[in-house]
């Protein structure tokens, strides 16, 4: 669709640079379904939680 008022050129550029893109993220979104793109998962602890911001729990009704 993009490419359709290309001019031929740029436009067989264009369709081979977007399959070359499109199988690059398929590659990566194999491997981080299969773990082996090195990410890590994070999960909350009481060490790493965020700070709630000063004011904010007299707006909740909480306690700080």
């Amino acid at each position: 669709m993009e490419a359709y008022n290309l001019p031929l050129g740029l436009r067989e550029w264009f369709v081979k640079r977007l399959l070359q893109q499109l199988e690059a993220e398929k590659d990566a979104i194999e491997n981080s379904s299969k773990g082996g793109g090195g990410a890590q998962t994070h999960s909350l602890s009481a060490g790493n939680q965020p700070q709630m911001p000063s004011g904010m729990s007299n707006w909740i009704g909480g306690s700080e």
